[in-house]
């Protein structure tokens, strides 16, 4: 049978990925942090599971949902550099390794952007604690090289679904009557729903000659204003009290996370995935929130 496996599967994407590649017949092996996993110290378990396996996909990494003190800082860089380095040698080792393997990486890589896009090829690196880490990342991805396998690292943006990752507390914030605009409302919101995240790994899996990086991101973004103004006509409130930035600062630090999720203006566009022929299923916001609110 297809073998798949979801390194940092349990999340609100792998778990997303566990149930459609099962539905697509693959047998799928998950390493996380706890049995009954795969664990990351079980490197004999890991090569065991790569052996053999169509793809590897690496989506682990400690939630940047968090405030960015030391502690967590070191968490967030070494929960996916280490875990990628693991991967990475366990690879080596295989004697049938995955003819393809697709690692995380974000958008947040790039600059704050109101004034153009972000491309693969034209994008500017940022700076900042996020943008190092995305950078390392990459960096520890790239540092291996595989003859028998392909390696694309996905730039994910916001992940939008039913059921899970953003959708709930902006889902929230609607209903309690806070879903005005956030900051200026200005930076841009750069997004993806998970059923196309999905299928850009069977696109990239089905195109044998895609490798290196890929903006994972809608063509559409959105202005904050836009978003909110979508999200109270998906949610039929009328109103939503608007959150300036000194009050998100504040909020932040009550509910132990960063301004930087909210305000950091993301204009990402995929033109790799465009020239290719990728052709979303959700291109717009509008039809993303069609789909999750009937689920949701």
């Amino acid at each position: 049978m297809k073998k798949v496996v979801l390194a940092g599967g349990t999340g609100f994407v792998g778990t997303y990925f566990l149930k459609r590649f099962s539905e697509l017949g693959y047998v799928v092996n998950v390493i996380s942090r706890n049995a009954p996993n795969i664990t990351w110290d079980d490197r004999k378990g890991i090569i065991e599971a790569l052996e053999d396996s169509e793809i590897l996909i690496n989506l682990a990494g400690k939630s940047v949902n968090c405030r960015y003190n030391e502690k967590n800082k070191q968490e967030i860089l070494h929960s996916r550099t280490e875990t990628t380095k693991i991967l990475g040698d366990a690879l080596k080792e295989c004697k049938n390794p995955p003819k393809l393997w697709i690692n995380s990486s974000t958008a947040t890589i790039y600059r704050h952007a109101e004034d153009r896009p972000m491309t693969e090829e034209s994008g500017e690196i940022g700076t900042g604690f996020s943008v190092d880490v995305a950078k390392r990342w990459e960096e520890a991805f790239f540092s291996y090289q595989f003859q028998s396998t392909r390696q694309v690292a996905l730039r994910i943006s916001i992940v939008l679904g039913a059921g899970g990752g953003v959708m709930i507390p902006y889902k929230n914030l609607v209903r309690f009557g806070l879903g005005g605009i956030q900051g200026h409302g200005t930076q841009k919101f750069s997004w993806i729903h998970i059923e196309d995240l999905f299928n850009i790994v069977l696109y990239i899996r089905d195109h044998p000659h895609l490798a290196g990086v890929f903006n994972c991101s809608t063509p559409n973004p959105i202005t904050n204003r836009e978003l909110m103004n979508s999200l109270r006509g998906a949610y039929k409130r009328k109103f939503g009290l608007p959150s300036p930035a000194w009050l998100l600062e504040i909020g932040a630090i009550f509910i132990r996370t960063e301004t930087e999720l909210i305000l950091k203006s993301r204009w990402v566009i995929p033109e790799r995935l465009i020239k290719e022929g990728y052709i979303f299923s959700y291109p717009t916001i509008e039809d993303a929130l069609t789909q999750i609110t009937k689920n949701n």
